[in-house]
């Protein structure tokens, strides 16, 4: 799309965003509801390309992100009640960031800057009407990462183990649970108890101030090489092999 003549980048975002909506017959059909799985997306791949290190994709990640915000904007502009546009998401944002820094834009002392700005949301999670601790923790959030931030909430009003000895009895009860729910041959009850000892595993992971969600992504980065080091070593033809062989290539690969 040209840029006219003194068109700033903001001009050109929403004129192309406005094109979209009225000219693609994709974009045309959008609602927020479907394309919130995207804005899930995007941010992910944000925070991948971050964790490799990759400035090139960053960039166009943060490019792809922001869209989202773009799109979003542009359908509520086109609602005809309780509408908003792009200028009062801005507005919003600045007056949030100014009243959640006063130590910057006004004359308190900079203090604990993480206390601060928690009380501050504290607060305005009562001038929305929010009576319990836990309210405005997004459903949408991952579970191992709510789990945590529930948790987090919780241990501030003192729901929380003083040491680490009630966490380990916790989570050694909800592991004999699981078993006894296996024995009930319900499904049902197995996936609750499994939930359980996940969040249990969750908790654990908080009062060693583990990030839970990255130690599993880790994790999970971690086997992907080993299994395709397993895969190396098969020749790509791993259903090939006994399970005692392919233990044999995962053993090797953890050496490498």
């Amino acid at each position: 799309m040209r840029a006219l003549t003194g068109e700033t980048h903001y001009e050109r975002l929403k004129n192309l965003m406005t094109r979209l909506r009225n000219e693609c017959p994709w974009d045309s059909q959008q609602t927020f509801e479907s394309i919130s799985k995207y804005t899930i997306e995007e941010a992910y791949e944000v925070a991948d390309a971050i964790e490799q290190g990759d400035k090139q994709a960053l960039k166009e990640e943060l490019g792809d992100l922001l869209f989202q915000v773009i799109f979003y904007a542009k359908m509520a502009e086109e609602e005809d009640e309780n509408g908003f546009n792009l200028d009062d998401v801005i507005e919003t944002l600045v007056t949030k960031m100014v009243r959640r820094h006063p130590h910057v834009f006004g004359d308190q002392t900079v203090g604990s800057v993480p206390e601060n700005w928690e009380k501050l949301k504290e607060d305005e999670r009562k001038e929305k009407g929010q009576t319990s601790v836990l309210d405005g923790v997004a459903l949408g959030l991952p579970a191992l990462m709510r789990a945590e931030k529930l948790q987090k909430r919780a241990a501030k009003v003192g729901f929380d183990w003083p040491n680490l000895d009630g966490v380990w009895d916790k989570l050694d009860e909800e592991i004999s649970e699981v078993k006894q729910a296996i024995e009930t041959g319900s499904e049902s009850h197995v996936e609750e108890e499994i939930g359980d000892v996940l969040f249990s595993v969750v908790n654990l992971a908080r009062k060693l101030k583990i990030d839970p969600e990255v130690a599993l992504r880790n994790t999970n980065a971690k086997f992907t090489g080993r299994f395709m080091s397993v895969e190396d070593q098969a020749d790509g033809d791993v259903k090939s092999f006994s399970l005692e062989e392919l233990e044999a290539f995962w053993q090797k690969a953890k050496t490498l």
